[in-house]
């Protein structure tokens, strides 16, 4: 199958003004842009050529972004998948993280944060294809966990956990300083550093899922720590 030239990037959105906004800050970056107003017209497209990147809407007609997704994944693991949803579909957005997405965005979301997300992913996605651009200094260790601070990828005794961009980030931020605690505010700045409004709620989803992750691959980790009426922290011996 046939891949396109390094920079191209497909958005799917049937929300005219969202396609074409994202479209030209994009174009604006440097990035080639393939826009599909729904799924099935990204899929004709897709299925024999993928671009380096793709960013998709959930709630779309005539195929759904989740749908997309897995016939994506069906062609390649690799590709990068962020979603854009809107604030009340948390399950769609756990069921898009399952089924491979490598991040999502809430609407209304700010496009310097969606540059940010997709300029991470793309350099994950280069140092994934040439692990001789990594640097043993930019490694963070704390008991059995160690952070790639290039790669954005975490690994808990040898065996990789599978972490979204903002998920890394969040972990991060509470590594860094093990024992202490990082408020609920303060974890937002850290995961969404780009004057992105997000709730209390987001920020325990992403906690409950970094330890459900963090779980599957040691059923006794207890690295995460609630602090109630305060918010989380590292504990190193978990």
């Amino acid at each position: 199958m046939k891949v396109a030239s390094p920079g191209v990037i497909g958005i799917v959105e049937d929300d005219t003004n969202i396609r074409d906004t994202v479209g030209f800050a994009l174009r604006r970056e440097g990035y080639t842009v393939e826009a599909y107003a729904d799924g099935q017209e990204a899929w004709d497209a897709l299925r024999t050529r993928l671009p380096d990147l793709v960013i998709l809407d959930i709630i779309m007609p005539r195929m759904d972004g989740l749908d997309l997704c897995r016939r994506i994944r069906g062609l390649s693991e690799s590709v990068p998948i962020i979603f854009l949803t809107s604030r009340d579909e948390e399950l769609d957005r756990v069921l898009g993280l399952e089924l491979g997405a490598d991040d999502y965005l809430c609407k209304p979301f700010s496009m310097r944060e969606l540059l940010a997300r997709v300029k991470v992913l793309f350099r994950r996605l280069a140092l994934a294809r040439d692990p001789a651009q990594t640097s043993p200094n930019r490694v963070l260790s704390a008991g059995r966990l160690r952070l790639d601070l290039e790669m954005y990828q975490a690994r808990w005794s040898e065996t990789t956990v599978p972490l979204t961009v903002t998920e890394f980030m969040l972990l991060h931020a509470l590594v860094r300083h093990p024992g202490h605690v990082k408020t609920r505010q303060q974890l937002m700045q850290e995961g969404y550093p780009h004057d992105t409004y997000v709730s209390d709620r987001t920020i325990d989803s992403h906690v409950k899922r970094l330890r459900r992750k963090f779980e599957q691959v040691d059923p006794g980790f207890t690295g995460i720590e609630t602090v109630h009426g305060l918010g989380y922290r590292y504990r190193k011996d978990g």
